[in-house]
């Protein structure tokens, strides 16, 4: 009977998006949906101009969405849970709950292709994968992430 010698966790072939979190372990994802950032856009009239000056107003950040991910730990799973906790218990919620993390995209070879800084990120939603018996790694179908703001 030949013997079966067991292959190392190789998820980050086929999850192209790397999540690097302050305090938490990294995943891996298939998907991030776009990072967008809107301004608003204020007119104002000085001195009874007709013709408004436009100034940049409020900036609206849209929640990054990852899909189909990968990690080695449940650290994402109990951000979560700290995010949550503290949501139902404390009323007033401090801002240690927050961190910074890094989306790093990769191309087919593992190379870094882009690198996007995400400042003080939150998980808003979180949703596990199915379970797999034959899979080495904890697989998460979709977790949503609200954030300040991003930087390249």
């Amino acid at each position: 009977m030949p013997t079966t010698v067991g292959q190392p966790s190789t998820y980050h072939k086929k999850f192209k998006f790397v999540v690097e979190i302050d305090g938490v372990a990294s995943a891996a994802f298939q998907k991030c949906s776009e990072i967008s950032v809107e301004l608003a856009v204020v007119a104002t009239r000085q001195g009874g101009s007709l013709i408004p000056t436009k100034e940049p107003g409020l900036a609206t950040v849209a929640d990054i969405t990852l899909e189909r991910g990968a990690t080695d730990s449940l650290d994402l799973w109990n951000w979560m849970k700290q995010v949550a906790d503290l949501a139902a218990n404390s009323g007033l919620i401090d801002g240690k709950y927050k961190r910074n993390l890094d989306i790093v995209q990769q191309d087919r070879d593992g190379t870094e292709k882009r690198r996007w800084k995400i400042a003080n990120a939150w998980p808003t939603k979180f949703i596990a994968g199915g379970w797999d018996n034959e899979a080495n790694e904890n697989t998460m179908e979709q977790v949503v992430l609200a954030y300040d703001y991003p930087d390249v």
